[in-house]
């Protein structure tokens, strides 16, 4: 079994590049991202990709840096620490990312 921590930050890594390709590369065709227990923000891969590509283009210079790292079983947790810009104000996530084998199947997050 892939190294499940060293995958999710694979996919910031994607994610700080704006590279939405791979980003979604590392996910299962059905994943999603969501609000923690609550409504989808992005169905299947492709709302993934359309999704960040969308949100590439409004902020350029996205960024997000890992504060810590937690694995447990098919979950791996990130508290990530956001800006939008330089200048904007950085906001810090909780990132669960949920795995099916090697693949993402679902990210949620808590802000």
């Amino acid at each position: 079994m892939a190294d499940r921590i060293a995958i999710a930050h694979e996919m910031i890594a994607h994610y700080n590049a704006q590279d939405a390709d791979a980003y979604v590369a590392l996910m299962t065709d059905g994943a999603c991202e969501a609000g923690y227990r609550g409504a989808v923000l992005r169905e299947g891969r492709e709302g993934v990709r359309s999704g960040l590509k969308a949100m590439f283009a409004e902020f350029p210079q996205n960024r997000a840096d890992i504060l810590g790292s937690y694995a447990l079983g098919d979950t791996v947790v990130l508290h990530e620490k956001v800006a939008r810009s330089p200048e904007a104000e950085p906001f810090e996530v909780m990132s669960i990312y949920s795995f099916a084998d090697d693949l993402v199947d679902r990210v949620e997050f808590i802000r």
